[in-house]
C-alpha cells in the first residue's frame, strides 16, 4: 500500500469540495501516491522541495503538472481537481503547523504542490 501524505479531515474536506464521492477520494489519493513514489527521485532532482518531514515530502512543480498526472492515472477533470485540491489543502495544513502559511500560500498563486509519501505510515497527522 502507498504510503498517503494527505490527513483524513483534508480528504472528508476536499472530496465535499469537489463534489466527489468520499469514499471514492482515498483510493483515488492512493493510486495517486504509488504513481508518484515511483518518481520521487525524480521529484528530488527536478522540482524545488518546500517540505521534508518524517511522512512526506512536498514539491512545488509548473502548473499543467496534475493535468499530465491526471492523464496518466487514466481520471476525469473531477478526480484530478479533487486529487490536486487534497494536495493543496495538505500544503496549506503543513504550512499553519509549521509558521510557514503566507510562503505556501503566495507560492501555491503560481505553483502546484505534488506531495509525496515517504516512511511507514499511511496518513500524515502533523
Amino acid at each position: 500500500m502507498a504510503d498517503v501524505p494527505i490527513d483524513g479531515q483534508v480528504l472528508l474536506l476536499t472530496a465535499a469540495k469537489a463534489s466527489v464521492p468520499p469514499a471514492r477520494l482515498p483510493a483515488l489519493v492512493e493510486r495517486t501516491q504509488a504513481l508518484l513514489e515511483a518518481d520521487l527521485e525524480r521529484y528530488r532532482r527536478t522540482h524545488e522541495r518546500v517540505y521534508a518531514g518524517e511522512n512526506c515530502e512536498a514539491f512545488l512543480v509548473a502548473e499543467g503538472h496534475w493535468e499530465r498526472l491526471g492523464d496518466r492515472l487514466g481520471v476525469n477533470d473531477r478526480a484530478r481537481g479533487a486529487i490536486r485540491r487534497a494536495h493543496e489543502e495538505q500544503l496549506r495544513r503543513i504550512g499553519r503547523r509549521t509558521g510557514r502559511e503566507a510562503e505556501f500560500e503566495s507560492a501555491l498563486e503560481i505553483r502546484e504542490p505534488v506531495l509525496v509519501g515517504v516512511g511507514t505510515t499511511e496518513r500524515v497527522d502533523e
